[in-house]
């Protein structure tokens, strides 16, 4: 690499940063580079997320192909994506975040069996 560090270093580091908590997921890493010491954050999506609140078995994804998602996660699972994605969020509160992610549509899931309006009492 350009910046003096191993490519295998790195590489190895992104393999220990996502291996347990997002094995068979596609997420998004940060490399944060300080005095030629390379830390990797784990920047998940809004999709990885919701996915990964299924608790779906890991798939290996060279092998199976058009995966298809099945299941419903509670209110509770999509508050808690919410608050990882509130950062990141454009939404002014958090009623909005909540929508976003209800907007997730990986795979025909559907968000504690609600449509994209939001949680109870939540009028637009």
């Amino acid at each position: 690499m350009q910046l003096g560090l191993s490519p295998k270093k790195i590489g190895d580091d992104l393999a220990k940063a996502t291996k347990k908590d997002w094995a068979g997921l596609r997420v998004t890493c940060r490399l944060v580079v300080q005095n030629r010491q390379a830390q990797v954050e784990v920047v998940p999506s809004a999709g990885a997320l919701v996915i990964r609140a299924l608790k779906e078995p890991v798939v290996d994804r060279k092998k199976v192909k058009h995966l298809q998602h099945d299941g419903n996660i509670t209110m509770d699972d999509v508050y808690e994506c919410a608050r990882i994605m509130r950062p990141r969020s454009m939404a002014r509160k958090f009623a909005g975040t909540v929508k976003e992610i209800g907007h997730v549509r990986v795979g025909g899931l559907h968000g504690g069996r609600r449509g994209p309006q939001g949680p109870p009492g939540c009028h637009r």
